[in-house]
């Protein structure tokens, strides 16, 4: 089996709330979490549930499950994991980067801008319109997040 079809697999069974519980583990401070600390924050009817999306999990290879708690035996960059970047325990955007950059550097030519020549407003435009679209793309994908 190829890796194509590993990831294809891995994209298909990590979907619903298997990816909600995978992205709390991922997202949390010692990357270790219990059944009942999942429950609680994702507001699970029950820990049962959470414990079938844990083993879900482990059957995947996913996590693993150490003294009680479940933790991340591996981090996968497929499907929605791909559109973000790891900074700590958060979790952003790639976009958020290209977006923060070309605002700045709008603000940036909006305070330096002295003179009005067909130029400087087409570089105006041309800045504001790409900031506008990475900002969209950012906000786009901050939404799907799990």
């Amino acid at each position: 089996m190829s890796t194509n079809d590993d990831e294809e697999k891995l994209i298909s069974q990590l979907k619903g709330n298997t990816l909600r519980v995978y992205w709390a583990i991922l997202g949390s401070k010692n990357e270790t979490m219990g059944v009942r600390e999942i429950q609680r924050k994702l507001n699970f009817s029950s820990p049962a549930l959470a414990s079938y999306h844990l083993a879900r999990l482990e059957e995947m290879g996913l996590v693993v499950k150490e003294s009680g708690d479940y933790k991340v035996a591996r981090e996968i960059k497929v499907g929605i994991f791909t559109e973000f970047v790891k900074l700590g325990t958060f979790r952003l955007p790639r976009f958020i980067m290209y977006s923060t950059f070309f605002t700045g550097l709008l603000i940036f030519f909006l305070i330096q801008f002295k003179e009005v020549n067909l130029s400087s407003v087409y570089a105006v435009i041309a800045m504001a319109f790409a900031t506008l679209i990475l900002w969209y793309e950012t906000l786009r994908v901050w939404q799907q997040k799990p």
